[in-house]
């Protein structure tokens, strides 16, 4: 399909993937992510779900075909599977996937999936309870599995378990979920850790890089061999074992990715950023809520595009971190 090559910036990234935070409302306090006691945004200023449907539609007219829905946690927002209706409904939009801490998730995937949900990524950092809590802060294993199950049940064929690294943390997770995720057929993807938590406890030396985790598994498990990657956007480096499995690296401190970077964000209270670390945001719920017009929010994402940077800059004396936090953004 022939699509429009709009959202272009500077350095000839082509936009095309749009994430979009429903709430910044979450049932666990990751230490990566959030305060252990967070402040959250009245219900009345996050975008209902025909505003969010309204610049979906904006974004697909410019080349956006992807649309991933994050929070916080997504599935908190009631009735989720009505917007991933709205959503797919979108023409030009090839694919709605949520991202989820699966407490929800046994619940909801039924309806998630009768709603035209296709892909899920659900988070999971331990298969350990305590490690689990001194992570999450909270209980839920055992919810998180029993929403995987349900998700398998319910038809969904594509489930990427995302496990974030820290160093002096999750060492010893490794090959348990690397053995669990290739025994039930799920897609792992390590993910380092980002200077977004709330709490400003991140610092470089606790970073579990992709390369340390992948030498554990070729270890303990076997060689992997680098998949050719399908999307240049992914931001993960994909292997698979000669005898089945598959694993991720997405490595943005020690391998940023910013050179193929495709995606745009639209946070829960109506701001666009072309960065998870932007320090600029571009409201466009002024926008949407004081009369203003498609080719008005159009313009909008096209100023964003326009002033993304070449790179985050983590490894850079000059990095800024972003005032907000990933639950605040998005993730």
């Amino acid at each position: 399909m022939s699509r429009p090559a709009v959202l272009v910036d500077a350095f000839g990234r082509r936009h095309t993937d749009l994430r979009i935070s429903v709430t910044d409302r979450c049932n666990l306090r990751c230490t990566y992510c959030m305060p252990a006691e967070a402040i959250f945004r009245p219900r009345e200023e996050l975008l209902a779900y025909e505003e969010i449907a309204r610049v979906a539609a904006v974004a697909a007219g410019l080349g956006a075909h992807t649309i991933r829905l994050t929070g916080g946690e997504p599935l908190l927002r009631r009735d989720l599977a009505a917007l991933v209706a709205l959503l797919v409904a979108v023409p030009g939009i090839d694919e709605v996937a949520v991202t989820t801490n699966g407490l929800l998730l046994a619940e909801q995937a039924h309806d998630l999936a009768a709603a035209g949900l296709r892909r899920l990524n659900v988070s999971l950092d331990s298969l350990r309870e305590d490690v689990f809590e001194r992570i999450a802060r909270r209980r839920g294993l055992d919810r998180v599995l029993a929403g995987l199950a349900a998700a398998r049940r319910a038809g969904f064929a594509e489930i990427r378990i995302n496990a974030v690294s820290i160093r002096g943390l999750t060492e010893d997770e490794i090959v348990p979920l690397a053995r669990f995720c290739r025994r039930e057929g799920f897609h792992l993807r390590f993910i380092e850790f980002m200077p977004l938590d709330a709490e400003d406890a991140w610092d470089r030396s606790r970073v579990l890089s992709g390369a340390d985790v992948r030498a554990v598994l070729e270890r303990e498990i076997g060689p992997l061999v680098a998949e050719t990657a399908s999307d240049p956007g992914q931001p993960a480096v994909d292997y698979r074992w000669a005898d089945g499995g598959r694993v991720g690296f997405i490595n943005p401190v020690t391998r940023p990715f910013c050179d193929r970077c495709d995606r745009l964000r639209l946070t829960a209270d109506g701001q666009f950023r072309n960065c998870l670390f932007s320090t600029t945001e571009w409201d466009v719920k002024r926008l949407l809520r004081g009369g203003g017009t498609d080719a008005e929010i159009a313009a909008l994402l096209r100023e964003c595009v326009a002033a993304k940077k070449a790179a985050h800059g983590i490894d850079t004396p000059e990095f800024a971190r972003p005032a907000r936090a990933m639950y605040q953004i998005g993730g």
